[in-house]
């Protein structure tokens, strides 16, 4: 669980740097909805959906049906490894510079590795 929640505050700290607005949502609780992913987030007019997970994580069915939701409605859903922060900083950097998400897609793959689980 700390890798998982040192990762996330590296994640919000590159966002807040870049001027991304985000929120972080706390899911679980007695009024709130499981499965929304940890971070929703605007970046250039794009909404993402980014669940956050330590190297070995993995994400629940819940949590996967959220991601297709988000998905289905236009946005862009992700689940973000360590392994792929420096992707991540990359896409970022992109999206908020203009470059559409349907271009950028090919060129970070792990933003569909996702969609490969059952």
């Amino acid at each position: 669980m700390a890798e998982e929640k040192n990762f996330e505050n590296k994640v919000k700290k590159f966002l807040k740097e870049k001027g991304v607005w985000f929120l972080k949502y706390w899911g679980g609780a007695a009024y709130t909805k499981s499965g929304i992913p940890d971070l929703l987030v605007c970046c250039n007019g794009y909404f993402l959906g980014i669940e956050l997970k330590a190297s070995k994580g993995k994400p629940s069915d819940l949590q996967l049906y959220n991601l297709r939701q988000i998905e289905k409605a236009g946005g862009i859903g992700m689940i973000l490894y360590p392994k792929h922060f420096e992707q991540f900083k990359e896409f970022i950097e992109r999206l908020s510079g203009g470059v559409p998400p349907s271009i950028l897609r090919c060129d970070f793959p792990f933003l569909e590795e996702w969609n490969q689980i059952n």
